[in-house]
């Protein structure tokens, strides 16, 4: 499974929520931990991961996917990553199916051409619309047991463009506020500094 869109909107929350509903042990490979600048590592680290894995009934995540699939015939890249990206097809096939592969990536135009052939359902994790992000903070009103401030509609188009990530922060930052300035709490007050503050970060 191929999950790709912007960040924060449910990609590795998606793939820990099949581990549970399958109840199969989660490992999650991370860029950091398999790429290296040493010729030769980042191959032998993606074949230990496999053999790991194979021998188990497993949910296996691939965060920033891109990273070690990138496309082979950009000339920009070294031989060395061809070979990761050959490596990493390879073993991907040589899975059993007991094994599930689903992988993340907010860059689905930089994979290689032969990664997209290997994944038998793609999924697009987009940004909320309006009517997503007022439902996701409606739930998240019941789930904090509180007022936030203003009305979820009112919220959600004030926060547009916002992943489901950022909705939730905020959400949780106006609570907690909320809660530590008790009992002179002005959560009008609150929501207006956290506005602010939210569009001009949105537009640096």
């Amino acid at each position: 499974m191929l999950l790709e869109g912007p960040p924060g909107n449910g990609k590795t929350s998606l793939a820990e929520a099949i581990a549970a509903e399958c109840m199969l042990p989660f490992y999650a490979v991370r860029y950091e931990g398999i790429v290296s600048s040493f010729l030769g590592e980042t191959t032998s680290r993606l074949d230990h991961v496999f053999e790991f894995v194979r021998t188990r009934r497993c949910v296996l995540f691939f965060d920033e996917f891109d990273t070690i699939a990138k496309e082979r015939a950009d000339n920009h890249e070294t031989g060395e990553i061809k070979r990761v990206v050959s490596t990493l097809l390879l073993q991907i096939d040589r899975l059993p199916p007991h094994v599930i592969v689903v992988c993340a990536t907010n860059h689905g135009e930089l994979l290689d051409r032969a990664a997209w052939r290997r994944f038998q359902l793609r999924l697009a994790l987009e940004a909320p619309s309006r009517a997503e992000a007022t439902a996701f903070l409606e739930s998240m009103r019941a789930r904090l047991g509180g007022d936030l401030g203003l009305a979820p509609r009112t919220l959600a188009d004030r926060l547009k463009g916002a992943s489901y990530a950022e909705l939730e922060q905020f959400a949780q930052d106006i609570r907690r506020r909320y809660v530590l300035a008790l009992p002179d709490s002005d959560l009008g007050g609150i929501v207006r500094t956290r506005l602010e503050q939210w569009r001009s970060q949105a537009h640096q």
